[in-house]
């Protein structure tokens, strides 16, 4: 037997050994629990930087970045208040969308006729119309690549979410960060190659499942570090534990771990979960120095917007997510916006656009706009890529009645905004358009599945080679589609 049903030791494991009622105390303290197995027990040597790096997975062709940094709007973002102008709207404020057919809505409220909140100017020396939202991200306006043509297959949040990060609107693949971790592995391993930084007020709606791993091995999936407090729960205990201790249980965990894959032979997500264990070993020495902000200067805190109560929260995951792509990880995704519900706290404006938009904006706007200026400075932005989308747009008529100018917009799935920034990107420009209403896309269509070909297409990747075997399938992360947008690259 493996403990008795006493608060004596383990029978036959030695004087030095945990009772029952310590054994699962020690157990309760998570990653703790077993995070020094692969320093205590093994007492490997650890590889050098180099010969850790020689042995990741090869490319299909010269990578233009190497890294990428994702953030996620939640709840859509209005293409027309922010990176798609559309003058004709002044014009038409009020009057009734000119179209044949009932356009198809979330809500099915169709109203008047809305001009964009925000005004709009040409920005930087490539005169791209950017409006008055994001007047921090404005200025960066010639780091910028517009695509203004998406399209997705949803316009109901979660599954729009879903495809948005997996190419699916289902539950169950592997979203970006996790191809790319199996793809390309991480650059170091005393981080996870796929770290997810989450709104400070709580995750997006389906929780976890957004930096889910799907059918790819379970160390592939995306690992969450915490807004407030501790970056990782539990990574260490609770309460100091004698060496001795500290070993005996090791050495328990190991035998219990190896009797478990010798009885059932592989297991990936076993293994998978030895691993990450192993990897905790080395991220308990690892976290607390790439966390640690204070050893950053006021200057760039500053930059950040860490001076403001308001820009504070987003400033410290940006300025984190940058010091987690120093030390190698692959992919960084930073959610701006919650959970739905009552109050708004993501930019899902079916109410009021501006009001909403307005507080969201002034979270993010100096934060990501920081982001890039820092790594413009640092020589980091030629090797990276940045991400910034949302899952949908909103409609160029108001959420109201039919002869009424509301003040939100519901969802729009037809035609919408993202941008691009970083290496390998023809810089200052615009790609694609909507309609003269900013309804549907009507130059240059781009779907979600063209989208992550270009993003693995910079990363070295051809995106119909990166397969994983799955229920008979050879799947991929562009299905069967997508094409690269080979106009956008310099």
């Amino acid at each position: 037997m493996l403990y008795q049903k006493t608060d004596q030791p383990v029978s036959g494991s030695g004087p030095d050994s945990m009772s029952r009622r310590e054994f699962f105390s020690w157990a309760r303290t998570g990653l703790a629990g077993t995070a020094l197995m692969d320093l205590l027990l093994h007492q490997k040597p650890v590889a050098s930087a180099d010969s850790f790096k020689s042995a990741l997975p090869a490319t299909h062709f010269t990578p233009r970045v190497k890294r990428v940094v994702h953030v996620c709007l939640i709840g859509g973002l209005s293409h027309l208040d922010s990176f798609d102008y559309k003058p004709a709207l002044k014009d038409l404020h009020g009057k009734t969308m000119p179209t044949e057919n009932t356009p198809e809505t979330f809500f099915g409220k169709v109203g008047l006729l809305r001009k964009n909140d925000f005004a709009f100017r040409q920005r930087g020396e490539s005169g791209l119309w950017i409006s008055d939202l994001f007047p921090h991200i404005a200025a960066q306006a010639d780091e910028l690549t517009l695509l203004r043509s998406m399209k997705a297959d949803s316009a109901n949040h979660t599954p729009a979410t879903f495809q948005e990060n997996t190419g699916f609107r289902l539950n169950g693949f592997p979203v970006l960060g996790s191809w790319l971790s199996y793809g390309l592995g991480c650059e170091t391993d005393e981080l996870p190659s796929f770290v997810v930084l989450p709104d400070v007020r709580g995750y997006p709606a389906a929780g976890t499942i957004n930096w889910s791993n799907g059918f790819l091995p379970a160390l592939h999936q995306g690992v969450p570090f915490q807004s407030q407090g501790p970056a990782i729960r539990d990574l260490f205990p609770e309460r100091k534990i004698s060496k001795s201790t500290e070993t005996a249980s090791r050495q328990l965990l190991n035998q219990f771990n190896q009797n478990h894959l010798e009885r059932l032979g592989s297991n990936s997500d076993l293994e998978a979960r030895i691993r990450s264990h192993e990897l905790a070993a080395k991220m308990q020495l690892a976290v607390p120095r790439v966390t640690d902000l204070s050893a950053e200067t006021s200057a760039t805190q500053s930059l950040y917007g860490f001076d403001s109560e308001v820009t504070a929260p987003f400033a410290r995951n940006c300025l984190l997510a940058r010091r987690l792509l120093e030390q190698g990880v692959r992919f960084v995704q930073l959610f701006s916006g919650g959970p739905f519900g009552s109050p708004r706290i993501n930019w899902d404006g079916h109410e009021n656009v501006k009001g909403n938009h307005l507080r969201e904006a002034a979270r993010i706007d100096q934060p990501v706009a920081g982001l890039l200026q820092d790594l413009r400075q640092r020589g980091m932005l030629d090797d990276t890529l940045v991400l910034f989308s949302t899952e949908f747009g909103r409609t160029p008529f108001t959420q109201s009645a039919s002869d009424k100018i509301g003040t939100g917009r519901d969802h729009n799935m037809n035609g919408f905004s993202v941008w691009m920034a970083g290496g390998g990107l023809k810089q200052g420009i615009s790609y694609g358009a909507t309609d003269e209403f900013g309804w549907k896309s009507v130059e240059k269509p781009i779907a979600w599945h063209d989208y992550h070909a270009t993003v693995l297409h910079l990363l070295g990747i051809d995106h119909t080679r990166l397969t994983w075997y799955h229920n008979g399938i050879e799947r991929r992360l562009t299905n069967v589609h997508g094409e690269v947008i080979h106009e956008i690259l310099a």
